[in-house]
């Protein structure tokens, strides 16, 4: 039986309704079986563990092992770290998959280019095999009440997406291939990921301490380039993390980058140390699970986190 995985935010309960509601008509056609909803299907609500945080990664992470297609819940453009990571983890695979918005804005790096993107980083348009896009609103319906009115135009976009989601996975869906496991790469190659929030001279000082230690190293260019065709090098940058026998992402900033995500989970799944420097943020707090200083699924996909070079260089031997 076929397996499909629903990566939506669920911190708040209306991303979960969301999450809820495309995973009920994915069940509707495919069988209550065939569809992973995180947060529904490993009962987090009334999970208890000593370590909370870390065994939802691991049952998350055993999902994702074994998937057959994604959807991916995805809008605005502070995307979630979590899907992020759970997309790179799939794209990682090989496994499809189908991104879901009804977001009405697009994105594109200056003000007067031609270029529409549906999310902030191209590289989600490279991995992706498809996107539902349904960014309009419904019909007025005939409700005097103009909140109820509203209400019922957003619902039925929301149920647009749901059925086309449905529809398209009942089509063939075409991945990208799979990255190589790890393990077969002997190129010393080490994969950066710059910072979006101010570089400061960082993929520097992180380049120069990897050459020391016999690594050649690759400097992700899909923001760095201006005159370049975005889609172009996000395809480069997804070669060279193919290539790699490792990583390095910074986390830093308000939130981890989407593509920073995507790579941790394209790392995860490949069997690719991938390390980051701590990200000195605020720490999360939920009931019952231990303090997470990132989105879990950022915190137990990383290898490791390092506060200087001394400690990346002392990774890098381990």
């Amino acid at each position: 039986m076929a397996l499909y995985y629903v990566a939506h935010r669920l911190f708040a309960a209306h991303d979960r309704a969301l999450g809820a509601y495309i995973a009920h008509h994915l069940a509707r056609r495919f069988g209550p079986d065939a569809v992973f909803l995180p947060f529904c299907d490993t009962d987090e609500e009334n999970l208890n563990h000593p370590c909370k945080g870390r065994r939802l990664f691991e049952l998350d992470s055993e999902r994702l092992a074994r998937i057959n297609a994604m959807v991916a819940i995805l809008h605005g453009p502070s995307l979630d770290d979590g899907v992020c990571m759970e997309i790179g983890y799939a794209a990682g695979r090989g496994v499809p998959i189908l991104a879901v918005t009804t977001d009405f804005q697009s994105y594109g790096p200056t003000a007067d280019t031609a270029l529409r993107l549906p999310f902030p980083d191209p590289l989600f348009q490279h991995v992706v095999s498809r996107v539902i896009s349904v960014p309009q609103l419904g019909p007025p319906g005939g409700e005097d009440a103009r909140f109820e009115r509203f209400l019922t135009q957003n619902l039925h976009t929301v149920t647009c997406a749901a059925i086309e989601a449905v529809h398209a996975l009942t089509s063939e869906l075409t991945a990208r291939p799979a990255l190589p496991p790890a393990t077969v790469n002997d190129r010393r190659l080490a994969y950066l990921e710059p910072p979006l929030y101010g570089d400061g001279g960082w993929t520097a000082r992180v380049s120069d301490a990897l050459r020391a230690h016999g690594f050649a190293t690759y400097h992700a260019g899909r923001f760095t380039n201006a005159a370049a065709d975005p889609a172009l090098t996000a395809a480069d940058d997804w070669t060279a993390l193919a290539q790699a026998s490792l990583a390095v992402v910074d986390v830093r900033g308000p939130e981890t980058p989407p593509g920073a995500a995507l790579v941790i989970g394209a790392c995860a799944a490949t069997g690719r140390p991938v390390f980051a420097p701590e990200p000195d943020c605020w720490w999360t707090f939920a009931h019952g699970r231990e303090p997470n200083y990132r989105n879990l699924m950022i915190q137990y996909g990383l290898t490791g986190t390092f506060s200087d070079l001394d400690e990346l260089a002392k990774r890098l031997e381990t």
